[in-house]
């Protein structure tokens, strides 16, 4: 049995034989840019497999070192990929610049960083393994553009069209390119050092050569906008890098913007973070101590088992630690079927999260429902969850040894939840202002009750609704 072989069997013991026999083809099959960069979610939806279990089996897949995972920092605009890193821990930057679009943005885990996988060259070697020898085309395509851009099979076709001028240039290597200026708006661009100049091209065109040089270095610098008239250019390019690049004079024309704006739904870091499985296997080593990561939107959920301390007292507490935790497994099993994850328990609480309100609205009304049946089921009738749902933003941080997060959104979950009474589940506005959780409730013929309460710490009254 191969190496490869062996590592698959193993991996069918942690996760799902569809999954396991679908890596197992594209690994055996697949051409060599299908196995770079995968998008979980585009994978999914292809192949008709659950997305959770797609990326619960790519997860497991990582852990064995059949596949490699990349969080990369993508531009909004262009969706190329700014940074690339092998893990969270590496993005100690708060604010990301994209040469390419002259654009910057502040560091979030919402839309700015997509995780994607490549199979591990232990497993199969593949092109993209070594960048330095792709094609100019293909280093856009396996390289430069993040898995949110939905390229055309005939990449370099479409890139003639949107490029003036492009050269190989090796390491220590100079070249010297004439062209003509058309007018409108150029970009000299390379996607190996992200070093780029923008050309305004206005005015009567003229006969007298126009210069412009251009050095390649390891060391961004401020991208410029420098006018220039239709007509001649010499453009004097030198690599001062020890890798090759490849600079190109891109047209921006509506071929380009067409070209930017195909997009597909990528697997981002908040979503990632929020998957139960991702917790379960690098609840230790996701970011580093000190480092603080923003989210701009992220839902938590906090429950308390109403009346444990009685329980025990009722019942013994052999009984009552068996009933605890079926509680805890329960409701961990219901979170991250509604595609969120525990954080952590305190006592006979958890807290919890979801990318979404609704998915957290979701997921509260199947654990009170589970709760009654558990505690129909063990005829003990006072098996009640008290529940408090918030949505803002928040920092990802490392608490105690494992990944957390920080900030006021948390604060006011956890006081939301201390509202609730026995199986009640009481929300915030944000929450029930959210349109899919609006429609989730209104399917479910449950009407939220307004209410103005004062939370502690927490200066001003504020509306919350408890869901009957």
């Amino acid at each position: 049995m191969s190496e490869a072989e062996t590592l698959f069997a193993t991996l069918r013991q942690s996760s799902g034989d569809d999954v396991v026999a679908m890596l197992e083809r594209m690994v055996r099959d697949a051409p060599d840019h299908a196995l770079n960069k995968i998008n979980a979610l585009e994978l999914a939806a292809k192949e008709g497999i659950g997305e959770e279990e797609v990326i619960a089996g790519l997860l497991n897949a990582v852990g064995l070192g059949i596949f490699e995972m990349s969080w990369n920092v993508m531009c909004p605009s262009c969706a190329g990929v700014i940074s690339a890193n092998k893990s969270l821990k590496t993005l100690d930057r708060e604010q990301y610049h994209c040469a390419f679009c002259a654009a910057g943005y502040e560091t979030t885990l919402d839309n700015l960083v997509e995780v994607t996988f490549t199979v591990s060259p232990r497993v199969r070697k593949i092109a993209a393994h070594s960048p330095d020898e792709l094609p100019a085309a293909e280093y856009y395509r396996q390289i430069f553009w993040s898995s949110a851009i939905d390229l055309p099979a005939d990449l370099e076709k479409l890139l003639r069209e949107v490029t003036l001028e492009g050269i190989d240039l090796p390491p220590g290597e100079r070249a010297i390119l004439s062209l003509r200026l058309p007018e409108g708006t150029l970009i000299v661009f390379d996607p190996v050092t992200h070093m780029a100049q923008f050309l305004e091209v206005r005015g009567e065109e003229t006969s007298e050569r126009q210069n412009l040089s251009m050095i390649f270095k390891n060391v961004q610098v401020p991208v410029e906008t420098l006018a220039f008239r239709p007509g001649p250019l010499r453009l004097a390019l030198e690599n001062r890098t020890d890798r090759r690049v490849l600079p190109a004079v891109w047209i921006a024309n509506q071929a380009l913007d067409g070209l930017l704006k195909r997009r597909k739904p990528i697997l981002n870091a908040k979503r990632l973070l929020t998957n139960q499985t991702f917790r379960d296997i690098y609840r230790t080593d996701t970011l580093a101590i000190g480092q603080r990561l923003k989210i701009l939107s992220l839902t938590f959920l906090f429950s308390d088992l109403k009346g444990s301390t009685a329980l025990y007292d009722r019942v013994g507490d052999l009984v009552a630690f068996d009933l605890v935790n079926e509680h805890f497994r329960l409701l961990q099993e219901i979170i991250a079927s509604e595609r969120g994850a525990v954080v952590k328990t305190i006592g006979d609480a958890v807290m919890a999260t979801f990318e979404t309100p609704d998915r957290a609205i979701a997921a509260a009304i199947r654990m009170r429902e589970a709760m009654s049946d558990l505690g129909a089921e063990r005829a003990h009738q006072s098996l009640h969850l008290k529940m408090g749902i918030h949505e803002g933003s928040c920092l990802a941080v490392t608490l105690n040894d494992q990944q957390d997060y920080f900030g006021q959104t948390v604060n006011i979950a956890s006081r939301v939840q201390g509202l609730a009474a026995s199986r009640s589940i009481v929300v915030t506005e944000p929450v029930v202002e959210n349109a899919q959780a609006s429609a989730l409730l209104e399917n479910s013929g449950l009407k939220p009750m307004l209410r103005r309460v004062a939370l502690s710490g927490i200066a001003g009254e504020m509306s919350v609704y408890e869901i009957p």
